[in-house]
């Protein structure tokens, strides 16, 4: 279309409109330009102040995103050291353990009941640690079979006990805060 061809239909849309809208349209237009000064100067000095304000805004949308990605990063690291340290905690409550440990082993010369009091304290110690950590053992012996927590290896002839109930615990099963984390291998009463 030629810019000719445009004004045309410009003007015919124009000419379609109800008068009313027409007035406002041209209105609005006047009103714009009334706010316009007619000194050069003047204009002048509205496009630089524009302009600056346009700059402080970009500059505060780049110190935004500078600020955004150093959260990002910051927030990676903080997570990287979570999972590189976050047993640490667990760690420090267990070197006393190991220390007992040491003890009992260096104690075993001296007498049998002292080395087996000695690993009895740290076994204790060592559960202490484990359930402030969230560590429950999985309640199994004369309980029903419940395969979300046991695993059964063998079935056995148990008179004295129902059928599918657990009559023999091989390993203890835990749960960490609430959710398995070992299932308890036992033996099931057919």
């Amino acid at each position: 279309m030629t810019e000719e061809n445009k004004q045309q239909g410009q003007e015919t849309i124009l000419e379609e409109q109800p008068v009313e809208e027409q007035n406002n349209e041209t209105g609005a237009t006047a009103t714009n330009n009334q706010n316009l000064p007619d000194d050069p100067n003047e204009l002048k000095k509205m496009l630089l102040e524009k302009m600056a304000e346009a700059e402080n805004n970009y500059n505060w949308a780049l110190r935004l995103q500078a600020d955004y990605e150093n959260l990002r990063r910051r927030t990676r690291q903080e997570r990287e050291e979570l999972l590189k340290y976050g047993s640490e905690q667990l760690i420090k409550n267990l070197l006393p353990v190991m220390d007992n440990f040491a003890r009992a082993l260096n104690s075993a010369g001296d007498g049998g009941e002292k080395f087996i009091n000695g690993v009895e304290m740290i076994q204790r110690q060592l559960n202490d640690v484990l359930s402030n950590e969230g560590l429950a053992p999985i309640p199994a012996l004369e309980e029903p079979f419940d395969p979300n927590l046991h695993d059964a290896v063998m079935q056995v002839e148990d008179s004295d006990q129902p059928e599918n109930t657990v009559v023999e615990e091989l390993l203890t099963g835990y749960y960490l805060k609430g959710k398995v984390i070992r299932h308890s291998m036992v033996k099931v009463a057919k």
